[in-house]
This record gives C-alpha cells, sequence and structure tokens, in this order.
C-alpha cells in the first residue's frame, strides 16, 4: 500500500506500530542520555533530508522549501538553515542530560580533578562540592534530584562520610562503544528498511520473517533462544563464506556498488497481553505474504 496523499490523516495501524517501534529506542535515549532536543533536532533535520533526496518532483530538481515543509510540516526558516549549512551543524551539548553534562565537567574541570588529573570525591556542599558543580550545570534542577539519578545509574556511590565519588567504570561500556553503536545503527537502519520497502508495497519485497510465540515458561524460552543462536550460526556462516567467495569474483567490476546485510536475533520478555490467546498470538510473521524467499 503506498500512501502518497499527504492530506490525509496516517493510517491509525501504522501510528500504532510506530509508537510501539519507538518504545525500545526510548529507552536507550534515555539510558544514554539523548533527551528530547537533542533527539527532536536530529529527527527535524532527518525529516528535511530525506524529503529533498527522496521526494524530488523530478529526478535533477530538488523540491522547494515549501514543498519540503508541506510534506514534513519542518518550518520553512528551519528547512532554509539546513540548506545553508555545508557540513552537519555540532550537536548542541547543551540538550544532553544534566547528568552526562556533570560527568563530563567532573572529569575536566581542575577544581574536581585530584593531582593525577582524576576526579576527586567531592563533598555534597561547599565549595566544589557536588551542589555546586550541579547548580553549575542546571539551575532548573535540584542537586539531590540528579544525585538520585547517578546514584540509580551507578556513576556515584556516597561514602560515610557523605563526598560524593565518581565511579568511571560504572558508565563506560567495558566493550568498544563506538563499534557497538555503530552496528546498532546499521542493524536497526537495514532491518526498518527492509520493513519499510516491504510495508510500501514495493516490489520484489525483501526476506522479513520472524516466529512469535507467547505462553511459554522461562525454561521454555531459554531453549528457543539456545537452538535459535546454534541454527542462526550454522546459517550466518554459510551466508558469510558464500560472500566472500562472490566478492573475489565481483572485485574490480563496475557494476559491483552493492551491499546487504543478513542478520539474526532473538528477544524474549515477559508477556504484555498474558490473556492473548494462542491462536491469534502465535506462530510465523504475518509478513511471510509479502517476503521475497
Amino acid at each position: 500500500m503506498k500512501n502518497t496523499n499527504h492530506h490525509t490523516a496516517p493510517p491509525k495501524a501504522m501510528t500504532i506500530a510506530v509508537g510501539r517501534v519507538l518504545r525500545p529506542l526510548v529507552r536507550g535515549f534515555i539510558r544514554f542520555g539523548l533527551t528530547w532536543p537533542l533527539v527532536a533536532d536530529i529527527i527535524k533535520r532527518t525529516y528535511v533530508d530525506i524529503a529533498n533526496e527522496d521526494f524530488k518532483t523530478k529526478p535533477d530538481k530538488p523540491p522547494t522549501d515549501s514543498r519540503i515543509s508541506l510534506l514534513t510540516r519542518v518550518h520553512r526558516k528551519d528547512i532554509r538553515r539546513f540548506r545553508l549549512e555545508t557540513t552537519p551543524a555540532p550537536l548542541n551539548l547543551s540538550d544532553s542530560s544534566v547528568g552526562a553534562q556533570i560527568i563530563a565537567r567532573w572529569q575536566a574541570g581542575a577544581p574536581y580533578l585530584d593531582a593525577q588529573g582524576k576526579p576527586k570525591p567531592l563533598p555534597r556542599t561547599g565549595e566544589f562540592g557536588f551542589d555546586h558543580l550541579a547548580r553549575g550545570i542546571s539551575k532548573d534542577t535540584h542537586p539531590r534530584a540528579i544525585l538520585d539519578e547517578l546514584l540509580r545509574g551507578g556513576a556515584v556511590i556516597v561514602d560515610d562520610d557523605n563526598h560524593v565519588h565518581l565511579d568511571t567504570s560504572a558508565f563506560i561500556p567495558a566493550e568498544d562503544f563506538e563499534g557497538l553503536a555503530w552496528y546498532y545503527g546499521l542493524n536497526l537502519h537495514d532491518h526498518i528498511a527492509a520493513s519499510t520497502h516491504n510495508i510500501s508495497g514495493n516490489t520484489p519485497a525483501f526476506l522479513d520473517r520472524a516466529v512469535h510465540y507467547s505462553g511459554l515458561t522461562p525454561a521454555s524460552v531459554a531453549e528457543l533462544e539456545k537452538l535459535s543462536k546454534e541454527m542462526a550460526m550454522e546459517i550466518l556462516l554459510s551466508v558469510n563464506a558464500k560472500a566472500q567467495e562472490l566478492e573475489v569474483r565481483d572485485k574490480g567490476r563496475a557494476d559491483a556498488n552493492q551491499r546487504m546485510t543478513f542478520g539474526a536475533y532473538f528477544y524474549g520478555e515477559a508477556d504484555e497481553n498474558p490473556d492473548v490467546s494462542l491462536d491469534e498470538n502465535s506462530g510465523e510473521n504475518p509478513q511471510q505474504e509479502t517476503s521475497n524467499d
């Protein structure tokens, strides 16, 4: 189904689906300090970029600011500002979470570092204490509320002398976070791109299938997870071996300008709707009818 009439309300089923898609994304945004102003700016810029790239009236004629505003409801003054930027503007770090700003200031500010350049334990109050640091970042949020949030996240601890210690190991991932974030963006982008391609009615459809079951015990989910990992790894290794073979064969060809992604995932949690019957909520993904396999 292709909805090209931008003067009608979007399909209700689509708005419900988007709300569900956003929940784990927003959970991650909050976890890593991406606040609404920061994300809103990213989304606004992305709306303008996509409208400019994919919704041209003619292949060689980019849409006007008025058309982009009509398609996206982004104000024309913002569209003009984006057009004038030759490179993406630096993100406004003042829109990042207060906790993240405090941690950054604590690690960089001379009054808060010891002789070795490491963050000092800070007294709760007084000059260059935690409250002083917090108020220097935000006058709108009480230092106690900020401290409680940092304690909840494990970024700080408070000792018996009421000194606040920064625990850098608690908020710096042990693994290569930049690498993890890169694959997070790649894998989610490609899966969502395939699903959007299919639900838009484009053909041929991409492979996009999954198996869903509810009414299972934790032990059964663990058993299915183990089976899924074993089978998925076999398939991934086979596809990887074939891809390497084809990469060698295609090297140097003029049309060797394509990329692909094939992935697998498994997810389990407590059922949000335990009263839904198995007949209504089990089996293969209904997108199988539009899958290309």
